[in-house]
């Protein structure tokens, strides 16, 4: 058992939704990690950052989105604006203060959103091969005319044995909240961190969300033989020295 990891907890949604957490009380600003798509909090990258947090007495708050890990629901009913929604009554409910939102692949983009919507609470944001706007780059003119037309797609999954899906309402709903086309109104310190041999999002997306982020202090770090996940022992140690220095 990771140190710190023994206790699920349930947030409970008005509408009925239960969303599984992990919280550990401690100084702010809190640590918030944002799981990627088909991810959930049990993941390295979540545990590392939560033990990094504990063993230091900083607060941190992991989640899994409804039909993701732990927590309730149909994964098929999931869309951004359904799981925005979720991280931010987590927020509300469980964390005092300030919090550094860390975003992993779609994550990132989720803590841009959440982002947005925190305001002078957004005390900094770290992404991990963050893929904002996904639903546009990643998508052929084909599969958009398939997705338009209510089809769900099914991909090969090179994490699990399981296709991957992309459900119609996920992607309108990514399409309907897309933000590299325009400046990206975020103010705090932000640090991305991007495998050059990521297969699934291309580490120019990296740079050109930096570029859009109004915010001065951007600094992104480029692994010349990393991948999507950053899951490695040292790529780990490069996240938690990122999160050390922000």
């Amino acid at each position: 058992m990771v140190r710190g990891m023994s206790e699920i907890l349930y947030h409970a949604l008005p509408d009925g939704r239960r969303i599984a957490f992990r919280h550990a009380a401690g100084d702010g600003p809190t640590l918030v990690f944002l799981p990627g798509y088909m991810s959930d909090m049990a993941g390295g990258k979540a545990c590392a950052v939560f033990d990094w947090a504990v063993a230091r007495g900083r607060a941190c708050l992991l989640l899994d989105y409804s039909g993701c890990g732990q927590s309730e629901g149909n994964f098929a009913q999931g869309t951004l604006s359904r799981w925005w929604d979720e991280v931010l009554a987590l927020i509300a409910a469980h964390c005092r203060g300030q919090v550094v939102l860390i975003g992993s692949s779609m994550g990132g983009w989720l803590m841009l959103m959440a982002g947005l919507a925190l305001g002078d609470r957004l005390a900094g944001l770290i992404g991990i091969a963050p893929a904002p706007d996904f639903t546009e780059w990643g998508t052929t003119p084909a599969d958009k005319a398939r997705l338009a037309a209510g089809d769900t797609l099914w991909k090969d999954n090179p994490y699990g044995p399981e296709p991957t899906p992309t459900h119609a309402a996920f992607w309108a709903d990514g399409q309907a909240n897309r933000l590299l086309d325009g400046e990206i109104a975020l103010d705090c310190p932000v640090r991305l961190l991007h495998g050059q041999m990521d297969p699934d999002v291309p580490w120019a997306i990296s740079l050109r969300l930096a570029g859009a982020l109004r915010a001065a202090d951007v600094q992104t770090t480029l692994i010349k033989d990393g991948d999507h996940r950053l899951s490695r022992e040292g790529d780990i140690a490069l996240l938690l020295r990122t999160l050390e220095s922000l």
